[in-house]
């Protein structure tokens, strides 16, 4: 498979609603668009559709926009990046789509339509009844000039309606492979609400022939839309508004959540917001996001960003729904935190230590200190960042301040740990030089020589007592950087607490 550009041409489009908190299933539909543009040295447009005033936000704008710096998906033309067919929000756009929806209606493309919502569900539960489709039956499609007037200056608030070709439809899918779809099922349909709001029906199609967008790369769910949307490409031709002729359209596969069910918005696992929290990084994500409908072959499933794009191939999108398996996405992540180099990983820690109150921002030069030496010892321990908090906190807080964990407490400090305790104690006191080395002989010696216990009970007493839970750092790693003061004074505390 080339790893060269194959055409710099290609110009395809990202264009989600700001409503709500962005998804997994919408960032792999961006993922795909950006790895398919950058294969190609093509052009990554970047849309929003914000002509739903009661559903979108400005802070759903923004969490998009700062969504896909995260995951590194940089586009070519949108917000803050500007371009020639701007602008790049549908909110801004108003005027032009009146405009166009004029012209079609000039031409004989679009309708207005008088139909009461209660009206054209009568006529739906009639059909149903009759075993017809429940489509829209055409009722005010050919009405006269007079008719429609008389509907106006009765004060009728009329939608507007394409008017469907009456012709069968037929593309070749870039996923899916040959689609023929009957013009039996494909009803007249509104671009235009009767209050005036355009539709995504208008607005899409539209933008796409604008912006001269040549490969439409999007949801399974949007498979119905694809005949209107070539049917208006045909109308948007015959009024001049573009000479360009369709794009090809590949839609991608559903992305299944638990219960092999669609994965909504709903569910705890589509929401990015989750894994940005938990410490994973867009590395990792972006990797995991890739491999849902992707294949990058020789069942490689650790790569890079910039590999997928090398090597990305819509021909490789398997048509079947991808499941999302959580434990797998963790897992990659858990790769991608072991490939980074220790100050990097230090350094994306802080934030999360921060926000725990462990360490200042920016960091004391003694917390700075602490965190380089402890995390290499963590390196390989955790599979997302927030996993590192409870494990290092022990160093981060004063022995007054330490709490131990209810349940590790309850399992491994029981009274029979005490003469444990108290020969770790004695041994400790007694080390001259506080280093790894005499740390680690103490323990030992006492412990495992001196009393015949197993490694798990002579030290998992003692790691409790000194770091507050049964996960931590190795022990002997972690009694060196608290330090013999520490170390001494948490131990002590526990055996008050046991005599």
């Amino acid at each position: 498979m080339t790893e060269a550009a194959v055409d710099p041409n290609v110009r395809v489009r990202f264009c989600p609603s700001p409503t709500g908190n962005p998804h997994v299933g919408m960032l792999r539909t961006a993922l795909f668009n950006w790895a398919f543009a950058r294969h190609n040295g093509g052009t990554f447009v970047f849309r929003i559709e914000d002509t739903d005033a009661a559903r979108d936000s400005e802070g759903s704008y923004l969490a998009l926009i700062d969504s896909l710096q995260w995951l590194g998906l940089d586009w070519d033309e949108g917000p803050e990046a500007g371009g020639d067919y701007g602008p790049y929000r549908q909110s801004e756009r108003l005027q032009l789509y009146a405009d166009t929806v004029e012209q079609l209606q000039q031409a004989g493309y679009a309708y207005p339509c008088f139909c009461t919502p209660q009206e054209l569900e009568e006529r739906r539960e009639q059909a149903r009844k009759e075993g017809r489709p429940p489509g829209y039956d055409g009722h005010c499609r050919d009405l006269s000039q007079a008719e429609r007037e008389e509907r106006y200056r009765d004060g009728a608030r009329a939608a507007i309606r394409f008017r469907m070709p009456g012709t069968d439809f037929a593309w070749d899918d870039l996923v899916r492979g040959r689609i023929e779809v009957s013009a039996a099922t494909i009803p007249d349909f509104v671009l235009v609400r009767g209050n005036g709001d355009p539709l995504y029906t208008l607005v899409n199609p539209l933008d796409d022939a604008l912006m001269r967008i040549t490969h439409v790369l999007r949801g399974e769910d949007l498979l119905s839309s694809t005949p209107r949307q070539l049917a208006l490409y045909d109308a948007l031709r015959g009024i001049g508004v573009t000479d360009l002729p369709n794009p090809q359209f590949g839609h991608l596969p559903y992305v299944m959540g638990e219960g092999n069910r669609k994965l909504s918005k709903r569910d705890p696992e589509s929401s990015l917001a989750m894994y940005r929290e938990s410490g994973y990084l867009p590395e990792g994500l972006v990797n995991y996001l890739a491999l849902l409908g992707w294949s990058i072959g020789d069942d490689r499933e650790f790569f890079s960003q910039q590999e997928m794009a090398a090597k990305f191939d819509i021909k490789r999108v398997n048509p079947n729904p991808a499941r999302f398996d959580l434990k797998k996405c963790t897992a990659i992540n858990g790769d991608w935190i072991r490939e980074l180099s220790e100050t990097d990983l230090a350094e994306r820690l802080k934030p999360f230590l921060v926000s725990a109150g462990l360490i200042s921002d920016p960091p004391t030069p003694e917390q700075q200190s602490a965190l380089a030496a402890v995390v290499p010892l963590i390196h390989t321990r955790m599979d997302r960042l927030d996993q590192a908090v409870p494990m290092i906190e022990f160093l981060f807080v004063s022995d007054a301040e330490l709490q131990l964990d209810p349940k590790d407490a309850a399992k491994i400090l029981k009274p029979e740990a005490l003469p444990a305790l108290e020969a770790a104690h004695n041994a400790l006191s007694a080390i001259t030089e506080w280093n790894l080395e005499s740390i680690e002989t103490a323990l030992r010696d006492s412990l495992i020589d001196g009393m015949g216990l197993k490694p798990r009970l002579a030290f998992g007493p003692v790691r409790v007592a000194v770091t507050g839970r049964r996960v931590s750092p190795p022990l002997f790693e972690s009694l060196d950087l608290l330090g013999r003061d520490s170390s001494l004074t948490r131990l002590q505390r526990s055996i008050e607490s046991l005599r």
